[in-house]
């Protein structure tokens, strides 16, 4: 019954998740969409930190850690956005809910294996460029972004150190309307590229934790993924159209432009970061993440004043924990959480670069045996410049995630 219930919501979610818009950033726009996914709730409230890693909870970056897990845990992740975009002359306000990830994790002694699916990337973009003096005026929008299906493998080789590995098959669609309109003309023009994606990456990772005495833990971890290129199947269409009655766009005359399908590149990226803390207690730590170069100039379409760079993040954060195993209290046991994160996404237009900054905050509640939880998680941060005619964004992330454990292998005695 329950493997049953697991497929039937893996189906569920897998349908959602590839339906949903999940962003309404210009930036978007550019590469594969924005990276959506920066952790688990319980990673993203202290900063997205990934090097902390313990026995009942999943860390989706860092595959060693599932080397500790000691029982089976579920995670579910979903989040709401509200994000308010300003430039020199406007602002504007919007909103999107999605659902996160969806994982499963199972200790088998030493080694611990997990499986699940995470949107990735995601596009969503609706932007309008008014009538100019030759009464020119277009229509920008965008929608997909890419999934990904994991299975990854964590193991013990001594109490301190773990290593692991994750296999990634990425999948999804990227697609593009523009409508270009003139004042006077009956008709306009419409152009629809479509970019298919696909194909398989992979990441290693390393934990390291040593008790530097009674009280006090040193935690180490890294991860790296290297340079891989996904199949990209490349569709154009144009089309002369005119508007019906409801304002849709309708095409009087289509063409389809062959486009040749070609190889996006993913650039290779690594983390490397330490802590320390008291066991069930305290952990504070940093963590530095570098990405070489993007080159997404093989979409089916050129990026007009776009450049890429290497790109750096930094993060800081940690936890407290009042009293874990309090019989008394039950705010004792709750795990409060907080951090700060700087990102150098590496994306350049018109020579601006485009960085974004985050503080957040969080609390994991007690709910149900085995140490299970709901995690809630909330983060304010800033996007962009108004710098050049651009966009500024800053938004507010409301996050939860449950994390339910089980012990699914039991030796039981019978009497």
């Amino acid at each position: 019954m329950t493997k049953r219930l697991i497929l039937i919501v893996f189906i569920l979610f897998t349908v959602i998740t590839t339906a949903q818009e999940r962003t309404s950033s210009p930036y978007s726009f550019y590469g594969v969409g924005l990276n959506t996914f920066k952790g688990t709730v319980e990673n993203q409230s202290m900063g997205g930190l990934s090097i902390f890693s313990d026995s009942i909870h999943l860390n989706l970056r860092n595959p060693a850690a599932y080397g500790k897990l000691a029982l089976t845990t579920y995670t579910l992740g979903a989040s709401h956005s509200a994000v308010s975009l300003k430039t020199d002359s406007e602002t504007g306000n919007t909103n999107t809910t999605s659902f996160d990830y969806l994982a499963i994790g199972i200790p088998a002694g030493k080694l611990g294996v997990a499986f699940g699916l995470i949107p990735y990337t995601a596009v969503g973009y609706n932007v309008i460029e008014r009538a100019d003096e030759s009464g020119a005026a277009s229509r920008f929008s965008g929608k997909g972004g890419l999934n990904k299906v994991f299975l990854s493998g964590g193991y013990a080789i001594t109490d301190n150190i773990s290593v692991g590995v994750d296999l990634n098959y990425n999948f999804g669609n990227i697609q593009n309307r523009n409508l270009f309109l003139r004042e006077g003309l009956e008709y306009g023009s419409r152009e629809i590229n479509r970019s298919d994606l696909s194909g398989f990456t992979y990441k290693i990772g390393l934990a390291y934790e040593r008790m530097l005495n009674e009280s006090l833990q040193f935690m180490l971890g890294a991860h790296y993924t290297p340079q891989t290129n996904l199949n990209s199947e490349n569709q154009r269409e144009l089309a002369t159209i005119i508007f019906d009655s409801e304002g849709r766009d309708v095409g009087v005359e289509k063409r389809d432009i062959e486009i040749p399908d070609s190889d996006l590149s993913l650039p290779s990226s690594y983390s490397v970061g330490a802590g320390i803390g008291e066991p069930r207690k305290w952990f504070v730590g940093v963590e530095y993440t570098g990405s070489e170069a993007s080159a997404f100039s093989n979409r089916s379409f050129e990026l007009e004043g776009a450049s890429y760079e290497s790109s750096s993040s930094y993060r800081a954060g940690g936890f407290f924990i009042p009293n874990y195993n309090s019989l008394t209290s039950y705010f004792s046991r709750i795990v409060y959480r907080a951090g700060v994160r700087m990102e150098e996404t590496g994306l350049s237009l018109q020579g601006e670069p485009i960085d974004e900054f985050g503080m957040s905050f969080g609390v994991g509640l007690p709910a149900g045996r085995f140490f299970s939880n709901v995690n809630l998680g909330f983060e304010y941060g800033q996007r962009g410049t108004t710098d050049s005619g651009l966009v500024q964004e800053n938004f507010f992330n409301a996050k939860i995630s449950l994390s339910l454990n089980d012990r699914w292998f039991m030796k039981r005695k019978f009497e």
